[in-house]
Formats: structure tokens, C-alpha cells, sequence
């Protein structure tokens, strides 16, 4: 399989502070696992620019841009919450990380590429419409979701986040519409960081019952993941019969991140991933673009995502 990278340096211009957990460290890890396992030259490294902005105002309240983009050109310590760190540079990177994931939407519907990772910082799934949220400024997967469905007439898109904490951007986002299937498996909102994902939550008006919350107990593991996916994930996906499948690739429900209280090993991510896969190549063609969320332990999140990639890398 050809698996595209979205990865770039300036991503590390996004300075968060010494003791951020969203730290440029996260992607330098990534990058040293992959050269060390010998993947990083087995990837086709897309080239991408700052993304146009009228794709980001399709999901994003213009008065929200303009407010972000000031405080960075201001040097304003944080946006709305002080979890949201930024500095000067984060308005041009973030604008580059939505260039990158539109970037790998083409390759992937162009044949380009079969499959594709983005390492991104900051992360997005957080991200409102018209706010920002837990260290996520724009909501990359939600925008290119809405791309696909514009740019390539896609009448089905499936989104699934398997981050520890509740895409509750993307959620938000879409739960009014029919044509994004958003599915989220996290850590038990009554346990974790945002408060939101309850069962109960399957979308609203015409988006009802295209969302699907998976709330998981503390100290879930590889079995109870794996129980989730058989009996509610996957006949899902297929009933919903995506024509592309995107995938918000939060690596911290692992036993040892330090954000949350779930035991996710490395082979519990790469049978999800496979699983995933296997929709993909049933339902659109391989279509599958992953989105790197969250992820705070350095070694389980390089191991991780070498992992994730190796299985996007193999031959079905």
C-alpha cells in the first residue's frame, strides 16, 4: 500500500510552554520512532501550503478566526481557555496543518496515495465552530470531512475518534447533518476532560442517530475496545457505508499516558487500525485519512504511531 505523511518542521513553531503537555517533542518523537523502526522512508512525503481560508470559514465563525489570528499577532499567551497555549506562530501553523490534511484528502482521491497519516500540531477535535477548546485551534478533521463532501461530491463521510477525551468539536459540528457519520470512543465523560459524549448524544434534527458515543470505563482495555468495536463500531460503519473514512488518531488512552486512566496497549491500537482498514477497503476503495490527536506520553505515542502507520503501510 502507498501511505502518504503529512508532516512539516514549522509544525514545531507552535510553542506551548516548557511544561504544556501539547509540546513540539510529541512530533519530534514520532519522527525519530519512524526512522528508527525503518518507516519513515517507506511513506510518500506530500507537499502541502497554508490551507485557503475560505475552507476553514465553512466550519469556523469568521469572527472566531479573527479573534485567534489577533491574539497570535498580539503574543497573547493562550485563546479562550489557558489551556489553548499559543504563541505568534500558531495562527500560520494551524493554517498550514488544515493545508496539510486538505493536501492528503487529494492524494487520497486522486489515487495518489491509498491511505494517508498526518502528524499534526496543534491537534483539532476540540475545536467549535466558533471557539477554541483543550489545546485544539481549528478542527482539521471536521474541515476536511466537509471538504470532501464539497470539493469531491461525497454524499457519506464516516469520522471515528478513538482519542481518550470526546471529539466534542467534531461532534457539534456535524450533529445537525446526516452526510458525516461521527463515531467517538473515549474515556466516560463523567470521568474526563470535556463533560460531553454521553451515550445518550446521536445527533439532533436531520443528524439524528448518525452520532455514536462510546463512553468507556476507567481502566478499559485492549478487550473492552475491541468488545465496542464488534458489537457497536463496525456494523455501524457498514450500515453507514462511508465513501471515504477519517480518523481522528488520539493515542491517549494508553496505559501509561499521563492524561487519562485507560490501558490501551500498542497492539490494542494496531488491531483497531486494522479493523478500520478493513472498512475502508469494503466500503470506499481504502479511502482512510488519519488525523494525529492527542498523545501526551513520548514513548507510548512514537510506538503507537509507528504502529498505527505500519498497518496503514501493509498489503490487505
Amino acid at each position: 500500500m502507498t501511505t502518504g505523511l503529512i508532516y512539516h518542521e514549522r509544525f514545531l513553531d507552535h510553542d506551548t510552554g516548557p511544561v504544556h503537555p501539547e509540546r513540539p517533542n510529541r512530533l519530534r518523537a514520532i519522527k525519530d520512532q519512524l526512522y528508527a523502526v525503518g518507516l519513515w522512508d517507506r511513506l510518500i512525503h506530500l507537499s502541502f501550503e497554508m490551507a485557503d481560508m475560505a475552507w476553514v470559514h465553512c466550519v469556523h465563525e469568521p469572527s472566531y478566526v479573527d479573534r485567534l489570528r489577533a491574539a497570535c499577532s498580539m503574543q497573547q499567551p493562550f485563546i479562550d481557555t489557558a489551556d489553548s497555549a499559543i504563541c505568534s506562530a500558531s495562527f500560520d501553523v494551524v493554517r498550514l496543518a488544515v493545508g496539510g490534511a486538505l493536501e492528503a484528502a487529494d492524494a487520497m482521491m486522486t489515487d495518489r496515495v491509498h491511505n494517508a497519516f498526518c502528524a499534526l500540531r496543534p491537534p483539532g477535535h476540540h475545536a467549535e465552530h466558533n471557539r477554541s477548546m483543550g489545546f485544539c485551534l481549528f478542527n482539521h478533521i471536521a474541515i476536511t470531512a466537509h471538504y470532501l463532501i464539497e470539493r469531491y461530491a461525497l454524499e457519506r463521510v464516516a469520522v471515528v475518534d478513538f482519542d481518550v477525551h470526546h471529539g466534542n468539536g467534531t461532534q457539534h459540528i456535524f450533529e445537525e447533518r446526516s452526510d458525516v457519520l461521527f463515531i467517538s470512543l473515549h474515556e466516560d465523560p463523567a470521568h474526563l476532560y470535556p463533560g460531553t459524549g454521553f451515550a445518550w448524544e446521536t445527533g439532533r434534527n436531520d443528524g439524528a442517530g448518525t452520532t455514536m458515543n462510546v463512553p468507556m470505563a476507567p481502566l478499559s482495555g485492549d478487550d473492552a475496545y475491541q468488545t465496542m468495536f464488534q458489537e457497536k463500531v463496525l456494523p455501524a460503519l457498514l450500515r453507514f457505508e462511508p465513501q471515504a473514512l477519517l480518523v481522528s488518531a488520539g493515542f491517549d488512552a494508553a496505559e501509561q499516558d499521563p492524561l487519562a486512566h485507560l490501558a490501551v496497549t500498542g497492539e490494542g491500537f494496531r488491531w483497531m487500525t486494522v479493523q478500520l482498514k478493513s472498512i475502508a477497503a469494503q466500503c470506499c476503495n481504502g479511502r482512510m485519512l488519519c488525523m494525529l490527536e492527542g498523545g501526551y506520553d513520548l514513548k507510548s505515542l512514537a510506538e503507537s504511531v509507528a504502529i498505527h502507520i505500519e498497518v496503514l503501510l501493509a498489503e490487505d
